[in-house]
């Protein structure tokens, strides 16, 4: 572990990453694990639901390159990015072979269909035991929803209502949901096909936030500026404190 912006934050690559997800999943201890990236550090600094969530969480995974690079920068040559779709991947199939049972919950039922026939397609064995397509609505309303969930018994619930609203909700919530709960943003939508990803050496260089800046630009362009703009800033504080 390793703190970053204030936070504790996973160091290791996705094998070790997805492994501690399939343990924890396996020993029924629940909780939730967190994927973030630098607007959800940033954020934390000043949205108090939101840094409570952060620090309730059993793991924090660096989700984005600036937060990985930051984290090898501070002597962890090791550190990796944890993205939510390449960790969901590599925890079926993970987990395959223990009969890890996964849940889903956020998206639209069009884009759980499809990711449920991309993943048993990709991953011989897997066992999906629920998908919920929950209403946009106040997190404390959606107790019916989280009831499937747990009745299922998943091992593991993967939630995608976007950052910070699944985090909170995963703070609030996780254990009714019965299984370790991971918020993994927009994964649904990359893994089914809804939204395309940015090319591969897009991802590997850390330039993957230019793509989705090209894609929603009135969306990210504003966050982008801010959120960024600030982690550099603090970025640089923590190098020079030489932290860690």
């Amino acid at each position: 572990m390793l703190p970053v912006l204030g936070f504790k934050t996973f160091v290791g690559n996705l094998e070790r990453a997805a492994a501690a997800v399939v343990e924890r999943g396996r020993s029924g201890a629940g909780g939730y694990a967190v994927l973030a990236n630098v607007h959800v550090l940033v954020t934390a600094q000043r949205d108090r639901d939101l840094s409570a969530a952060l620090r309730g969480a059993w793991h924090v995974f660096p989700d984005g390159a600036p937060v990985a690079w930051l984290q090898r920068r501070r002597g962890r040559v090791a550190a990796e990015r944890i993205a939510g779709a390449e960790l969901m991947l590599a925890v079926a199939r993970a987990g395959a072979p223990y009969g890890l049972r996964h849940a889903f919950f956020g998206g639209t039922r069009e884009t759980l269909a499809a990711l449920e026939q991309r993943l048993t397609a990709e991953v011989p064995g897997l066992l999906i035991c629920e998908s919920v397509a929950p209403p946009f609505a106040p997190l404390d309303t959606l107790g019916p929803h989280i009831d499937a969930i747990r009745q299922a018994g998943a091992d593991v619930v993967w939630v995608a209502l976007g950052a910070p609203k699944q985090e909170i909700f995963m703070a609030r919530h996780a254990a009714g949901l019965g299984g370790l709960a991971l918020g993994v943003g927009a994964a649904f939508d990359f893994l089914s096909g809804s939204k395309s990803r940015a090319p591969r050496w897009m991802q590997r260089t850390g330039f993957e936030w230019a793509h989705r800046l090209a894609s929603e630009p009135r969306r990210l362009a504003g966050r982008y500026l801010r959120t960024n703009s600030e982690f550099l800033v603090r970025a640089a504080l923590e190098l020079c404190r030489g932290r860690g």
